[in-house]
């Protein structure tokens, strides 16, 4: 399973939040942004929003900062965002409907092309214009499509053994939501996305906030 370095994943995860920032200067016709700006808009140091640029390969200039287009363009090509990615979702229920309906994934370059469900009531209908199809086409329908990423929202139980028939048929990167630390052959890459993580942090925040106050 291939993985970002450890060094470099906190930078990425922050990239998007500069982008949107520096996409706002651009919306005001502003030529230049300063990474100072950029962390105080987010709480952060100066110091740490330049290390996380420098790895996008631009260079500020003194006095000035970036130039914003030449910015913009060197995050979303160092995400691959200005690139078009074809995908699949597999397990279309309240979570994979709400990512299908998430408009910022084509902006990214990520086309989720069909989903897949067992449920019959699902089969033959379209959720945000994406069709849902019988998960027992799940292999031939990845072939079909050349699709390489799967979006993996099945109920866990079930989620090793769609691994498994991703892989086979050809999904080379899994974004997994589920709760499975999934085993996958070497060279196919795992991201997997945990959301009790993501609100344990809100609460431990809540609770800190609460004995401050």
């Amino acid at each position: 399973m291939l993985k970002i370095k450890v060094s470099y994943a906190p930078s990425v995860r922050r990239l998007p939040s500069y982008l949107h920032i520096i996409r706002q200067a651009e919306r005001n016709h502003d030529s230049y942004i300063s990474g100072t700006v950029i962390a105080q808009e987010l709480n952060l140091e100066p110091i740490q929003v330049r290390k996380d640029l420098a790895i996008t390969g631009i260079v500020g200039k003194p006095k000035k900062g970036y130039p914003v287009e030449p910015l913009i363009k060197a995050i979303e090509c160092y995400l691959g965002w200005d690139q078009q990615r074809e995908a699949v979702l597999v397990g279309a229920g309240n979570l994979g409907s709400a990512l299908i309906g998430y408009q910022e994934f084509q902006r990214h370059g990520l086309h989720i092309l069909a989903a897949f469900d067992t449920d019959p009531q699902k089969i033959g209908s379209q959720v945000h214009g994406v069709p849902i199809r019988d998960m027992k086409e799940l292999e031939p329908g990845i072939t079909e499509l050349h699709a390489e990423i799967a979006l993996l929202t099945v109920p866990s139980p079930f989620a090793q053994a769609t691994t498994e028939i991703l892989v086979r048929a050809g999904i080379t990167s899994i974004w997994n939501f589920t709760n499975i630390k999934l085993k996958v052959p070497d060279g196919i890459v795992v991201q997997r996305e945990d959301l009790s993580s993501g609100y344990a942090l809100l609460s431990v925040q809540m609770l800190n906030r609460k004995a401050r106050s």
